[in-house]
C-alpha cells in the first residue's frame, strides 16, 4: 500500500513531517512518500524521506519563466509528481504534455481525477498510477471509501479497462488505519491524504495510526 502525504501550502515544518514519514516507512511494509510545496524539494529530499512534487508543467528547457520544469524537479531529489490535482486543474491536453514531461526527467507520476470517467481517460495517457479524488470531500475527513466506495471500485475498473498496469489510489477524506484498509479492501493500491498528516500536532502518531493495521 502506498501512501503519499501532501503537504499543500499548510503551514507545517515540510522537514519534521518528512523526518516523520522516513521513520515510520521503516517500521512497515507499506511504502510512504511526501510531497512538499516545490521550494521545499530539496531540504525534504535531504532527509531521507521518499520526495514527490505537488506539480510539474507540461514544457521543455527554454524561456519558460515562473514554470517547474520536470528535470529540475528531480535534480532537486523528487522521484514523482502529482498532476491534475483538484487544485491545480489542468487541460486534457496539458496532463498528457505533463506526463511526457515527467517521464521523460524519469518521474513517477499520479494523475488525479475527479470520477472514475475521467480516470478511464487519465489511465489512457500512460501514467504510473491514477487517484480519484472527488473535490468535494477533500479536507472535510469524511473518506471517498465510506461517503461513496462504488466511486472507488468503479475507478479501479475504469483504469483496468484501459490499462491493468496502471494503479489507482484513492483521495479526499483519508485521516485513519481504517480508511485505508478500507481503500485497499475496494481495489485501490494506495491512498493520497493531506490534512490528516500535515495539520496533526504529532505527525509521526497521525503516520503510525494510518499504517497499523496493514
Amino acid at each position: 500500500m502506498f501512501v503519499l502525504v501532501n503537504l499543500k501550502t499548510y503551514p507545517c515544518d515540510p522537514v519534521a513531517v518528512a523526518e516523520a514519514v522516513r521513520d515510520v516507512d521503516e517500521t512497515t511494509d507499506a511504502r510512504l512518500a511526501v510531497a512538499p510545496a516545490a521550494t521545499h524539494i530539496e531540504r525534504v529530499a535531504e532527509t531521507g524521506a521518499e520526495t514527490w512534487a505537488q506539480h510539474v508543467d507540461p514544457i521543455d528547457h527554454g524561456s519558460n519563466t515562473g514554470h517547474a520544469l520536470a528535470e529540475h524537479v528531480a535534480d532537486a531529489g523528487a522521484v514523482g509528481t502529482l498532476i491534475n490535482h483538484s487544485e491545480r486543474r489542468l487541460k486534457l491536453a496539458d496532463i498528457d504534455g505533463t506526463v511526457r514531461a515527467a517521464q521523460r526527467a524519469d518521474l513517477e507520476t499520479i494523475v488525479c481525477a475527479n470520477n472514475p470517467a475521467q480516470i478511464g481517460a487519465a489511465a489512457a495517457l500512460g501514467p504510473d498510477a491514477v487517484a480519484v479524488e472527488p473535490p468535494e470531500l477533500i479536507g472535510t475527513g469524511t473518506p471517498v471509501s465510506q461517503a461513496d466506495p462504488d466511486v472507488v471500485e468503479d475507478a479501479v475498473a475504469a483504469a483496468a479497462d484501459v490499462d491493468p498496469d496502471v494503479s489507482v489510489l484513492c483521495g479526499a477524506g483519508i485521516s485513519t488505519g481504517d480508511d485505508v484498509v478500507a481503500a485497499g479492501d475496494l481495489g485501490a493500491g494506495g491512498v493520497l491524504l493531506a490534512s490528516g498528516v500535515a495539520k496533526a500536532d504529532d505527525p509521526k502518531a497521525a503516520l503510525e495510526d494510518l499504517v497499523a493495521p496493514l
